[in-house]
């Protein structure tokens, strides 16, 4: 298997200025597992109760998504419910029930215990590394956290973050378990944990890379009508992790550089329909369009001043 997603399934009950839907698929290893199914194999380590809609299972093995580690549980599904409001920077949850996602402690089946690349999804930390050691040998960790287990378990997610190989969490998340104000400064002290590189996520206004391929900055694709922004960043991974693998050098300065680009894209169609159904209709053709254009909107001609 060439990625493992380890984290979250979910029902989410989602308002926005564009819409409601209730108990939509969702989760972080949904959005993240359905944009890296855009451009190869990727299988998903999570947690369902018994009253997971059929749909939603024969729905994730269309997008040729191995879930072999999707495990069943007596009891309910993990389920979140959320408002955006105005700008929709910010979520206000209504209401969290954890579920049997209470209780989850992942469990790798031996035929997904050699991926090329592992995406830790923002579960408890302890999990993570309770992942990390049934793992043999991945070529490439990637990880992601929240604002509550960094307030909550700072020590472990610094340990987490010292096992893996690519960081990615957004600039608030940065600051937060570093404890430094300036972006810049804040990824230099991640990477000096162990990590090779740092992707700070920012929104509306792009992503940036710091460590060995970086600096290098992405601007978001000025999508028209933002609608629901739940996923983004899960999608974001998922798209970055399922391209550079699609390249095989795992290290390639360039390759990387794209999939930086891809992410941005990928994660701008997510965020144009509630759940994952932008994501479900996005072709490759459109990708690259919108790849394309960032290329072309931030080139230009070498600055004379002699």
């Amino acid at each position: 298997m060439s990625l493992v997603v380890v984290g979250s399934v979910a029902l989410d009950s989602v308002e926005t200025p564009y819409g409601k839907r209730d108990e939509a698929l969702g989760g972080a290893a949904t959005y993240a597992s359905c944009a890296a199914s855009l451009f190869g194999e990727v299988a998903m380590v999570a947690v369902v109760g018994s009253d997971f809609p059929k749909a939603y299972h024969d729905k994730l093995l269309q997008r040729g998504i191995c879930l072999d580690g999707l495990v069943v549980l007596e009891g309910p599904t993990f389920r979140w419910t959320g408002v955006y409001q105005g700008d929709m920077g910010v979520v206000r949850t209504l209401n969290t029930q954890l579920g049997v996602f209470e209780s989850f402690r992942p469990i790798i089946p031996d035929s997904l215990k050699r991926p090329r690349v592992v995406l830790l999804e923002s579960i408890h930390p302890e999990l993570q590394l309770e992942v990390l050691d049934q793992m043999e040998r991945p070529e490439l960790v990637a990880m992601d956290t929240i604002r509550l287990w960094i307030n909550q378990k700072p020590d472990k997610v610094r340990e987490v973050i010292r096992r893996s190989d690519l960081v990615i969490l957004n600039d608030e998340e940065v600051r937060s378990i570093t404890g430094e104000n300036r972006l810049v400064r804040a990824a230099e002290t991640i990477l000096s944990w162990g990590p090779r590189n740092v992707i700070v996520k920012r929104g509306e206004h792009g992503a940036s890379l710091y460590g060995e391929v970086g600096p290098f900055s992405v601007p978001s694709f000025p999508t028209p009508q933002v609608k629901d922004p739940t996923g983004a960043g899960d999608s974001f991974a998922g798209a970055f992790l399922g391209f550079l693998l699609r390249g095989g050098n795992l290290r390639s300065a360039q390759r990387i550089r794209q999939a930086m680009v891809v992410g941005t894209v990928v994660a701008s169609f997510n965020v144009e329909e509630l759940s994952i159904d932008r994501l479900e209709r996005v072709t490759l053709q459109e990708i690259q369009e919108r790849c394309r254009f960032i290329r072309e909107s931030t080139a230009f001609d070498e600055v004379a001043l002699g």
